[in-house]
């Protein structure tokens, strides 16, 4: 092993055990009424810290605070998973990767975060990226710089530590008809996700910064969905993904229903909740409720931002209820780390945050533990669950409308409990 690799390897233990005795989790366990068990992970310890490539990324054994997925016992009622999910993550000046990592920490959850490559990649290191139908080296959201990239890793560490997902939302974030990503092929797409894999697989080498701790995850494991640009895409994106061995993909908009399979990946799509104010529903974002609130200003009338957020708050809220006290379909909310009038969005999901992921029953998740949680159950449960209509529980009561169930999980099947625990 090389002597920057034994840095390397050295200060992601430091780093690993420092983040464990911060707490990673909320108390001594980690547990709450609701969820499938002890959110269990200590930091790795340096003799299992295995570096990949040129060291930006390492294998650290098996991701702490990840409950077991079981499979829910005949008349059960599901648990209300909520996922809260961010498109393009990473740390800059607004520190608000770093926020919702505490917000989380302090609420019971984990999240997904879904990072740009181009965020790993340096200004000058720009012509590495070959987008496809553009020239090397264009972004439509920029690059980074030394500092930006440094926050940014260290984000991403601390946050998989803590339990999270790190999904990605490609690169260059091409929209509409110049190129866009709905205008990409399967190939394209491929191609996309091979740069995106490979910016954060090379990140050390591209910043210059080679003494740094890795990233304490293969990517390549790690890497199971994501978020396409604007939505736009899916369709060729699912295609590519399902065969690169994506699990996941939440580009579309869905009613509050079960979710399905789509092309062997589960659709996680966000959903339309009721927006208070007017009578159509609006999508579980907040850039969504931008656009439906100040147009393409960023920032619009400052004397409606504190309504606009109650309003993306009492939105969501209205959302979640009528999932918790109907039919349990898991919420899918998307937001960006955006101070958009006057960051009365990201108020609004603190706020969120605080109301749901500590009631009973409720699981604040990231894609993978849901994913994780969908794969664990009986497939015929789950087409049982997707005859509910959007907030509407069972007639007959949660206990007879699942009391019949097909024979348990075999032995070693995802999601058996685990014996003795």
């Amino acid at each position: 092993m090389a002597a920057n690799q034994r840095i390397a390897a050295g200060a992601l233990a430091a780093a690993a055990c420092a983040a464990s005795l911060a707490g990673c989790a909320s108390d001594a366990d980690g547990s709450k009424e609701g969820a499938s068990g002890p959110r269990q992970g200590a930091a790795a310890p340096q003799s299992m810290v295995r570096l990949i490539g040129d060291g930006s990324t390492a294998y650290t054994g098996a991701q702490p605070h990840l409950p077991r997925p079981e499979r829910l016992k005949p008349g059960e009622k599901p648990p209300q998973f909520v996922v809260f999910s961010w498109d393009g993550a990473g740390e800059d000046s607004q520190k608000l990767f770093s926020h919702f990592r505490k917000v989380a920490k302090a609420n019971n959850a984990t999240m997904t975060y879904f990072l740009s490559g181009v965020y790993l990649l340096p200004e000058e290191k720009r012509d590495l990226y070959r987008p496809p139908q553009h020239s090397p080296g264009r972004s439509d959201i920029g690059f980074n710089d030394e500092k930006g990239i440094a926050d940014t890793v260290r984000q991403l560490r601390l946050a998989w530590l803590e339990g999270n997902e790190i999904g990605t939302h490609f690169n260059g974030h091409f929209c509409g008809n110049d190129g866009g990503v709905g205008q990409w092929s399967v190939d394209e797409w491929k191609d996309e996700i091979t740069q995106a894999k490979q910016f954060v697989k090379n990140w050390k080498t591209n910043s210059g910064q080679t003494k740094a701790p890795p990233l304490p995850f293969d990517y390549d494991k790690e890497l199971i969905g994501a978020r396409t640009p604007c939505l736009e895409g899916q369709k060729n994106f699912i295609k590519a993904a399902s065969q690169l061995g994506f699990r996941y993909d939440t580009s579309g908009v869905n009613n509050q229903l079960w979710p399905k399979k789509r092309d062997g990946l589960w659709d996680l799509s966000m959903q339309l909740v009721p927006f208070p104010g007017h009578t159509y529903e609006q999508l579980t974002m907040d850039y969504n409720f931008m656009i439906n609130q100040s147009g393409t200003q960023t920032q619009g009338d400052p004397d409606k931002y504190g309504y606009w957020g109650d309003q993306m708050r009492d939105g969501l809220l209205k959302g979640f209820y009528r999932a918790y006290d109907g039919n349990r379909a898991p919420l899918v909310i998307g937001n960006h780390f955006e101070h958009w009038n006057g960051g009365t969005y990201m108020r609004a999901v603190d706020e969120v945050v605080e109301q749901v992921c500590n009631k009973p029953e409720v699981r604040c998740v990231s894609f993978r533990q849901l994913a994780d949680w969908l794969d664990a159950q009986d497939p015929q449960t789950l087409s049982k669950l997707r005859t509910l209509e959007a907030g509407k529980a069972p007639r007959q009561g949660w206990a007879s409308f699942l009391s019949n169930r097909s024979a348990p999980a075999p032995k070693g099947a995802p999601g058996a409990p685990a014996i003795g625990r």
